[in-house]
């Protein structure tokens, strides 16, 4: 059997600079906290762990002094602000390119533009995006979503990084009809970009693809969507063991695709599994 990994795929600039900044942290400090996952990776998390991550529900089970990390995913002034009245040490991870989607909500939302922001409203990178919004706004997930929003003076679109342009472009399309002025700045990270891009050439040199990531993780469900939607059959796992060896039989070339906060010792896994 041959197998095809997309290129590129698996960790992102992002998520390997907060991998990076933890273990240096942990050597330091012995232990550090984080409010939620840092990663969307739950074997990558439970390795961290083992060196001294400590992941909390929320701020307030952070106890005084402590260091903090700020996971990948950013998080909302408010939270920064009672982390600071704790006098806690706060070692900031967040990606460039969230910091970049929230600083866009707080200048769009200031100079008076109705902010649509497209993603999942109870991701964590959106909630800590919504804290930066100083006015009104609308969550969206899609075009349609836009039929039930009067028409607006001004409007101003940001992104999910983690969301497919074709739906922010569709948007920023219809958008047109509600709006007499429209803003949209593309805040959807260039690593998401190419990765699905990656699958979609992927998905028609080989017989099947396996993409590989958390299942909480939004990019990796985006891969498993777009090789799904490419007509080629499809399997989303977590790590290696959970591959079907049934589902492989008869296919001879396998691709492999992985989200972008997949390690590469899990793909490595899953490439030996399927050979």
């Amino acid at each position: 059997m041959k197998v095809i990994t997309a290129e590129p795929t698996g960790l992102c600039f992002g998520v390997t600079r907060a991998i990076k900044t933890m273990e240096e942290a942990l050597i330091s400090n012995g232990r550090i906290f984080c409010i939620g996952s840092p990663i969307h990776n739950p074997q990558e998390v439970k390795r961290l762990e083992n060196l001294g991550l400590v992941v909390v529900s929320d701020d307030d089970k952070v106890p005084p002094g402590e260091a903090v990390f700020v996971r990948a995913h950013g998080i909302s002034p408010d939270v920064h602000r009672r982390l600071m009245d704790k006098n806690v040490r706060i070692i900031d991870g967040t990606c460039p390119f969230v910091r970049k989607a929230q600083k866009m909500a707080e200048q769009l939302s200031r100079e008076g533009y109705f902010l649509l922001v497209l993603g999942d409203e109870y991701h964590p990178e959106i909630q800590g995006i919504l804290g930066y919004v100083e006015g009104p706004y609308r969550v969206i997930s899609q075009e349609s979503d836009l039929k039930a929003i009067d028409k607006i003076d001004k409007i101003g679109i940001i992104s999910q990084t983690t969301q497919q342009e074709s739906t922010l472009k569709d948007i920023a399309y219809n958008a047109v009809g509600i709006a007499r002025e429209i803003r949209v700045s593309n805040t959807i990270c260039r690593a998401t970009v190419e990765r699905q891009e990656a699958v979609r050439r992927l998905a028609g040199s080989v017989d099947g693809i396996v993409v590989i990531g958390g299942h909480n993780s939004a990019n990796t469900a985006k891969l498993f969507r777009i090789a799904q939607e490419s007509g080629t059959p499809a399997l989303w796992v977590e790590e290696a063991h959970q591959l079907d060896r049934g589902w492989l039989s008869g296919k001879a070339t396998i691709g492999i695709a992985a989200g972008a906060s997949t390690p590469d010792w899990l793909i490595k896994q899953l490439q030996q599994a399927i050979l």
